[in-house]
C-alpha cells in the first residue's frame, strides 16, 4: 500500500473517531463469519460498532487525539469497540459475549482519554452514568428527607393527641 493511500485510510479513520474517547480493543479472528454477525448484532442494539482495523493505521490516525494510548497498545489481531452511548455498559455487553463465545478474547480499553489502560474486565465492574446519576439523586435527596422527616414528626405526635382528645369528649 503506498503512502498516499494509508494517509487517506488514516484520515478516514481520524474523521471517523472524532469525537470518541474511549473504546475497546478485542480480538475477533477466531470467530466465523455467523458468530462475528451475531456479536456486531448483540452490540448494535447497545449502540456499539465493532471494527476491525489495521494496527499501524489505527496508531496513525489516533496519534494527538484521546485514543493514542490504545493505538499504542494495538498488537496482534485487533478489532476496536466503540459506542456514542456509555462505553462502560458496552464493556457489560462484552463481558456478557465473551460468556457465549468463546473466540472472543479482551483485551484493553481506554475511557474518557485517561493515559492509563484497563482491562475490559476491569472497566465493566465500573459503575455507569445511569447508575452514579441515580447515587447522586439519593445522596441530594437523603438531607431533604432527613430534615422533611424532623419536621413532620411532631406534627403527627400532635395530630394524634388531638384526635385521642376528640375521641375521649366523644
Amino acid at each position: 500500500m503506498s503512502r498516499p493511500v494509508k494517509q487517506m485510510i488514516a484520515a478516514d479513520l481520524r474523521k471517523r473517531y472524532e469525537g470518541v474517547d474511549g473504546a475497546c480493543v478485542v480480538e475477533i479472528s477466531g470467530m466465523n463469519v455467523q458468530t462475528q454477525e451475531q456479536l456486531r448484532r448483540r452490540l448494535s442494539k447497545r449502540s456499539a460498532r465493532v471494527e476491525v482495523v489495521k494496527n499501524s493505521l489505527a496508531r496513525m490516525a489516533f496519534r494527538g487525539t484521546p485514543l493514542q494510548p490504545l493505538g499504542d497498545a494495538l498488537q496482534g489481531p485487533c478489532a476496536l469497540v466503540s459506542s456514542r452511548e456509555s462505553l462502560i455498559d458496552t464493556a457489560k455487553a462484552l463481558i456478557e459475549a465473551a460468556r457465549d463465545i468463546t473466540a472472543l478474547k479482551l483485551k484493553q480499553a481506554i475511557i474518557e482519554g485517561d493515559p492509563n489502560l484497563v482491562t475490559v474486565e476491569e472497566l465493566s465492574r465500573m459503575k455507569g452514568r445511569r447508575e452514579l446519576v441515580g447515587e447522586l439523586a439519593m445522596l441530594l435527596v437523603s438531607p431533604g428527607r432527613a430534615i422533611a422527616g424532623c419536621l413532620l414528626s411532631p406534627q403527627s405526635k400532635l395530630a394524634g393527641c388531638l384526635k385521642a382528645m376528640a375521641d375521649q369528649a366523644a
